[in-house]
C-alpha cells in the first residue's frame, strides 16, 4: 500500500506549508544557545488502521513538537546548539526516517510531551490540490490555543478539501527511551463517481460537475486534533474519464463532519444553467473513515432542468441508497 518518498527536498518543503511553523527565522527572537548535552533521538513511526490487526509502518512526512512534560506548552528544538522554534521534520520511509533527510530533534536529556503531525503516503491517489491555514508558533506558546483551519476558496463561502492529516501525543523520556509513535487519521475521505444509470456517455450538454459537501469541521485544534464549528462546506469539482462514462474525483480529504451531513450535486450546463440536486447523507464523515458515494443519474430534460439521481455508499461494510426526485 505504500510507495517510497521520491522526492525529499519537495516534500519537507510541502511540509513546511502544510503543518506547523513556518520555514523561516523565529519572529520572537526565541534563539538561545546553549551548554547542555544534546540528544538527537532516533524513532519509528506507525499508523493504526481499521483494516489492519496491528499498526503498520508509516511512509510518508512527519513532524515533531517537543512540548514541556505534562503541558501544551511548546519548548522547541535546538539547531546548531542554539534553542529555536523550528520543529523536527522528517521524510519516513516504512516506518523508519529515510537516512539524510529533514531536520532532526536535538533536545537536552528530559521527559516532553511530543507533539506529531504528518501526511502519510500511498498507492492509492488522492485530490492532488489540498489547502489548509497553518497556526504559526513561537516558544512558549500554548499549542493548545492554536488550530489548523479550512482555507476559502476564492471570493465564495465555501472551503478547500485538506491534507490527509495524521496524529499522536505522546509523553516520552528523550535519551532514555526508543521512540516510536503511533499515529491515528484525524479527516475522513470522500470519494465520489457520477454515471448514468444505462452506463451510457454522460451529456455532452453536461459542462462540469461539483460537489458540496456540507457541516465540515472549520477546524482542529492543534494540540488535541479536535474538531470545532461543524458548520462549514467544502466544494471540489469532479473531472471527465476518458470515455466519457464517469465524472469522479480522487479521494479528497476532510476534516470530520456532523451528524447526516448535506451533499449538494451542482450540474452546469452548458448554457450556463446550474441545476442543483441535494440530500442528506445517512452516514457522517468521522475521522478515519472514507465514504465511496456512487451516484445514479437518471433521464434529465435539460431544457426544463428536471433530472434524478441515486447514491450509493460503502462505508465500511455499510451502505446506503439515497433516491432523488426528478427536479420539475
Amino acid at each position: 500500500m505504500k510507495r517510497m518518498v521520491k522526492n525529499v527536498a519537495w516534500g519537507l518543503l510541502t511540509l513546511c506549508a502544510v503543518v506547523g511553523t513556518s520555514c523561516s527565522d523565529d519572529d520572537n527572537g526565541g534563539s538561545q544557545e546553549t551548554t547542555l548535552n544534546l540528544v538527537t533521538p532516533e524513532f519509528r513511526a506507525y499508523v493504526n488502521d481499521r483494516e489492519a490487526e496491528q499498526p503498520i509502518p508509516m511512509t510518508g512526512l512527519l513532524d515533531v513538537y517537543p512540548c514541556k512534560s505534562g503541558t501544551s506548552i511548546y519548548f522547541g528544538n535546538y539547531v546548531n546548539d542554539k534553542l529555536t522554534v523550528f520543529n523536527g521534520l522528517y521524510a519516513i520511509e516504512n516506518g523508519h526516517i529515510y537516512a539524510g533527510s529533514g531536520r532532526k530533534l536535538s533536545l537536552p536529556q528530559d521527559s516532553y510531551n511530543l507533539l506529531y503531525w504528518g501526511t502519510p503516503i500511498y498507492d492509492d491517489p488522492i485530490y492532488s490540490t489540498p489547502e489548509i491555514v497553518n497556526p504559526g508558533l513561537s516558544l512558549d506558546a500554548d499549542l493548545s490555543s492554536l488550530y489548523l483551519e479550512l482555507r476559502k476558496n476564492y471570493g465564495e463561502e465555501t472551503y478547500h478539501p485538506v491534507y490527509d492529516l495524521v496524529y499522536g501525543l505522546e509523553e516520552t523520556n528523550v535519551g532514555t527511551e526508543d521512540l516510536s509513535a503511533t499515529l491515528r487519521r484525524v479527516v475522513a475521505g470522500l470519494k465520489v463517481t457520477v454515471t448514468n444509470k444505462d452506463g451510457s456517455v454522460i451529456a455532452s450538454d453536461v459542462s462540469k460537475m461539483e460537489v458540496c459537501i456540507g457541516g465540515i469541521a472549520e477546524k482542529l485544534n492543534f494540540f488535541t486534533a479536535e474538531p470545532v464549528n461543524q458548520t462549514k462546506t467544502v466544494k471540489f469539482e469532479l473531472q471527465r474519464s476518458a470515455d466519457g462514462k464517469q465524472m469522479a474525483n480522487n479521494t479528497v480529504m476532510l476534516f470530520p463532519s456532523s451528524d447526516n451531513p448535506q451533499l449538494d450535486l451542482l450540474i452546469t450546463l452548458t448554457s450556463g444553467q446550474v441545476i442543483t440536486l441535494t440530500q442528506q447523507l445517512k452516514e457522517t464523515l468521522s475521522a478515519d473513515t472514507r465514504l465511496n458515494l456512487s451516484i445514479l443519474l437518471g433521464d434529465m430534460i435539460v431544457g426544463e432542468e428536471s433530472g434524478s439521481f441515486t447514491i450509493q455508499a460503502d462505508w465500511h461494510e455499510k451502505s446506503e441508497t439515497i433516491e432523488f426526485p426528478v427536479i420539475n
